[in-house]
């Protein structure tokens, strides 16, 4: 092409992307009142509403959703949430009915029947545009007719890193959505998450089946939040200490605890001195939890004493503080949990309280291997000549609906089992012996991969260098200097790093652990990812002696 011509199709190009963005930006303001988009809000939302794929991975607070409801306004069709509690649900679908845009439904199994069936009308007709599910309405085959037959134009997986088993919220009826996806003809897919670590990341594009993506990642650095942990002989000591923080320290805050009974007896200390607290988990029925939360959004309640359970899509921006009264099993989990606070830019104290049980009880619960007879029941159940789907597999082979999501999962990475684009499986030629013998060893694999994140919390807990700078590391950022905002760079005892020439070569092979990928490098050491056996942190002068890592095109 003649260099005039070039110059006019990139000149073209640049009008047509410019004309796009201006059409995106005024959806937004139009319809929600936003003044501005980030520019990696545009990006995605450019690769959408162009027919790609998306993941994205932005910090609580960066405006996940504004990708998809902006999106979902210039694509021809509904838009399909998935979304794993029934309160983010409601809390998505409340938070479009206050904007300029059309009507938004939820389909769960908390609704009346009448309540449903006026859902399912409104998408239908075009009354609503966006329609939010959770991954286990997707597992009825009559839910993904009626889905076909509305015509998904933008299907959205909320809380993506659920979908990964090295997530921290993993949920097995998430690992199902790249068949839904295909058998709705692969509309383009949104996959959104506050942290996912690299494994996670590339689990995701795997599992959702993500064609010629684009990955949007924002930096993980949220320099306003205060790190600190502490370090207790026996639990009794932690819990008073947790209680005196949550009272002393200003503002609404959350205090996490790895218990229920240990979220209520912190609550109630709480209250005893005056505080307004309130326990929330799993346990308690829906609507006393829906009482803590909205308590909570209005300023009711100053202090939420809560398991993992709480916090998911929680849009509150004045969090003052994020105390854990135990430590969690990842820092993808810690990650995501004490991002809730400092969300309007002010700071906010973060402060981890642990002792070493944590990380043996976390180690502990690793422990569990599938059980073989498991496995060769769920084998017997299929045939190579007839394609069954997971509940009829699940009732002939009498196991639950967890345990049977587990082992078709296994023996489907192990290449025993296959599944159609409905996610009906049939069985292959692999003899049964050699199918349970390769599951046993990916169930190994992802075993290996849980405990190495143990281990980097464990490090993250117990480390005197710069607290931000091994979290950054873990997301594979590298901070060269101290932080200047964590109690190791407040007691002087953070070091600048000279990474020298570690960090030139990102991807490298171990003798014993093979490929990796360099995620960090301190002074006297550096963490690998390796995709066999998970994160390794190595000491560089016997990496160097030894000639451990050799560079890997």
């Amino acid at each position: 092409m003649p260099a005039a011509g070039r110059i006019r199709s990139v000149a073209a190009g640049y009008r047509v992307a410019v004309s796009v963005r201006e059409e995106l930006r005024g959806i937004a303001a139009e319809s929600f009142g936003w003044d501005e988009l980030r520019a990696e809000q545009l990006t995605a939302m450019e690769q959408l509403t162009g027919g790609g794929d998306v993941l994205a991975v932005l910090p609580t607070g960066a405006g996940k959703s504004a990708i998809y409801q902006v999106a979902g306004l210039r694509v021809d069709g509904p838009v399909l949430v998935v979304s794993p509690l029934i309160a983010l649900q409601r809390d998505q679908r409340d938070g479009l009915a206050e904007a300029d845009a059309p009507d938004a439904v939820v389909v769960n199994s908390a609704q009346r029947v009448g309540e449903t069936a006026d859902a399912w009308d409104a998408v239908q007709t075009g009354r609503a545009r966006f329609l939010f599910l959770s991954p286990e309405q997707l597992a009825r085959d009559e839910v993904i007719d009626r889905l076909g037959g509305a015509g998904v134009a933008l299907f959205v997986v909320d809380e993506a890193h659920c979908v990964s088993e090295w997530g921290h919220d993993f949920r097995p009826d998430y690992l199902r959505l790249g068949h839904v996806i295909e058998r709705l003809g692969h509309p383009p897919v949104a996959a959104l998450t506050a942290t996912a670590a690299p494994p996670v990341r590339a689990d995701i594009v795997e599992r959702l089946g993500l064609r010629e993506h684009r990955e949007v990642v924002v930096s993980f650095d949220r320099p306003e939040l205060h790190l600190s942990a502490h370090r207790y002989p026996d639990p009794d000591l932690r819990r008073r200490e947790v209680v005196q923080r949550a009272a002393e320290l200003a503002g609404t805050g959350l205090v996490y605890c790895a218990t229920r009974k240990e979220s209520v007896v912190i609550a109630e200390a709480l209250t005893e001195r005056g505080v307004r607290a309130a326990a929330y988990h799993a346990g308690l029925n829906r609507r006393t939890r829906e009482e803590v939360q909205q308590g909570f959004m209005s300023g009711e309640v100053r202090v939420v004493v809560a398991t993992s359970a709480f916090g998911m899509g929680i849009d509150k921006a004045d969090v003052r503080f994020v105390l854990h009264a135990a430590s969690p099993a990842s820092l993808d989990a810690y990650y995501q949990e004490v991002g809730r606070g400092g969300r309007d830019g002010d700071p906010a104290v973060v402060e981890l309280h642990h002792h070493a049980r944590d990380f043996d009880l976390q180690r502990f619960l690793t422990a569990r291997r599938p059980r073989p007879e498991v496995l060769r029941r769920a084998l017997a159940a299929l045939r190579p000549d007839e394609h069954r789907s997971p509940r009829d597999i699940g009732a002939d082979a009498k196991l639950t609906g967890a345990r049977r999501t587990t082992a078709l999962n296994l023996l489907e990475q192990a290449g025993a089992v296959v599944a159609d684009e409905r996610g009906h499986f049939r069985r292959t030629d692999l003899a049964a012996a050699e199918a349970v013998r390769n599951a046993a060893d990916i169930a190994d694999r992802h075993r290996r991969m849980i405990r190495s994140r143990i281990d980097m919390m464990r490090s993250y807990a117990d480390t005197t260098d710069c607290r931000r700078r091994l979290l950054l590391g873990y997301f594979g950022e590298q901070l060269d200097e101290p932080c200047g905002n964590c109690d190791n760079c407040d007691a002087g005892r953070s070091t600048t790093v000279d990474a020298g020439d570690a960090a030139d070569h990102v991807r490298v092979r171990h003798p014993e652990f093979g490929d990796g990928t360099v995620m960090s490098t301190e002074d006297d050491r550096m963490t690998v990812l390796f995709g066999e056996h998970g994160y390794k942190t190595l000491a560089r002068e016997a990496v160097r002696r030894h000639g451990l890592l050799q560079a890997v095109d």
